[in-house]
């Protein structure tokens, strides 16, 4: 049976899982981008940018993982890019470029109606405006016998969490103290919700955990 996952998803050890003041500028936050040192020097990060090189290991086999397997995924609206309120045009069309790293049905959470946006590389941006349970269930249809991955950022993890609509969880918490930002755990009682350690294994830049219910 399919499962709705979370994974690879970076976090501080204070608990944030992006910096503050997100901005086009500033896509995960200031200092956001120091939560990720762990996946860009991995083969799998190289490849997905067009470069050749990087590095195997436990950090590349959580990278490749964490991208794996999935036949949806879902996304808050930060998530998709920095813009606010209404859709004034279609303009924007996401932070990365016109073949996004997903190559499946991805599901982008707002308020506001957009038209869907086909890409480049099998990736459809499809908005939904009614709510966390509906997008999860357009996307498990989307993905048939394949997982459904939580994408982010911080917020929608959280909401789908509180939910009870996640199977397992993929963190890499990062040697960084960020001091402020979105929290994840604020909050949420994971083992009142289930969850339990399965695996943990530690890099050179990061400490990899998987819980499962």
């Amino acid at each position: 049976m399919s499962k709705v996952r979370v994974g690879g998803f970076s976090i501080s050890l204070d608990g944030f899982g992006a910096g503050p003041e997100q901005s086009l500028e500033h896509p995960l936050g200031k200092r956001g981008p120091e939560l990720h040192q762990w996946m860009f020097g991995t083969r799998f990060f190289h490849t997905m940018i067009g470069k050749e090189g990087g590095s195997d290991g436990v950090d590349q086999a959580y990278a490749q993982r964490a991208m794996t397997g999935f036949g949806a995924f879902i996304l808050g609206r930060n998530m998709f890019g920095p813009v606010r309120g209404p859709w004034v045009d279609d303009s924007w069309k996401g932070w990365w470029g016109a073949n996004p790293p997903y190559h499946a049905p991805t599901f982008v959470l707002t308020h506001h109606p957009r038209d869907p946006i086909e890409m480049e590389g099998g990736t459809t941006f499809i908005f939904v405006t009614d709510g966390i349970e509906a997008a999860l269930d357009q996307a498990r249809t989307a993905a048939g016998d394949l997982d459904v991955k939580i994408g982010g950022g911080v917020e929608t993890v959280r909401q789908y969490l509180r939910a009870g609509l996640i199977d397992e969880l993929h963190y890499a918490l990062s040697p960084v103290v960020l001091g402020q930002g979105e929290a994840m755990f604020a909050g949420i009682d994971l083992p009142a919700l289930g969850f339990r350690v399965t695996e943990h294994q530690a890099s050179e830049h990061a400490t990899h955990i998987v819980l499962a219910r």
